[in-house]
């Protein structure tokens, strides 16, 4: 287990990957952002790693067609699936990178963690309750990060934020919400201690263990 400091600015781009056969060794730590294609996940990683263009935001959602993943140091990783539910895209763009996001979900075995960014004022759609279901089944927590909050009053967003909270228990596992705007930081510090409590505490431990005797 890595008891090294975490150091988001430091995150750096490796490369991008159609499906998981091109991505880098499964070893080592990930951490996986999805959402769907307007929910703000690009934004919120270039807040995250304190860069402006590290992942690329757009006007036209659903520019994130592949598997990008950006480096934190030589054993642990960031990754930015492809946006999912857009409607504006051609049927079969749209299946291939379901198909790219579920078989790196089901399939990639250093995933420590599984961050799901919903537009808070339309939170908990069909595909990202789906998305919740598979993480828990597969026994990996889940952070929703509400985003877009400064698009809300004060009480929009305490009624948006409890409404979540009510529906968590019914997914059951390690299920977790938080508040966030990518303009003014809200929920940055949430963000990182969840990243931070992942990175450093690995999905297996016992194997961990004995991999380090």
């Amino acid at each position: 287990m890595s008891t090294d400091t975490l150091h988001f600015q430091n995150a750096h781009f490796v490369t991008s990957a159609p499906d998981i056969r091109h991505l880098p060794a499964d070893e080592g730590m990930e951490v996986a952002f999805a959402g769907r294609s307007n929910a703000g996940k690009s934004s919120a990683l270039n807040v995250l790693t304190r860069q402006k263009s590290l992942a690329r935001t757009s006007k036209t959602p659903g520019r994130t067609q592949q598997i990008n993943v950006f480096g934190l140091d030589d054993h642990r990783r960031l990754i930015d699936l492809p946006g999912y539910g857009f409607a504006k895209v051609p049927l079969a763009m749209k299946l291939k990178w379901q198909q790219a996001l579920s078989e790196y979900l089901e399939k990639r075995n250093c995933l420590r963690g599984l961050v799901v960014l919903m537009d808070v004022r339309h939170p908990m759609k069909d595909l990202d309750q789906e998305l919740i279901h598979w993480a828990v089944a597969s026994d990996l927590p889940v952070l929703v990060v509400l985003t877009k909050i400064d698009k809300l009053k004060s009480g929009q967003r305490k009624a948006a934020l409890m409404q979540i909270q009510e529906a968590i228990p019914g997914f059951g596992g390690d299920v977790s919400v938080i508040l966030f705007s990518s303009l003014n930081k809200t929920g940055l510090p949430e963000l990182e201690q969840k990243l931070h409590y992942w990175f450093a505490n690995p999905k297996d431990p016992e194997v961990e263990e004995a991999a380090d005797s």
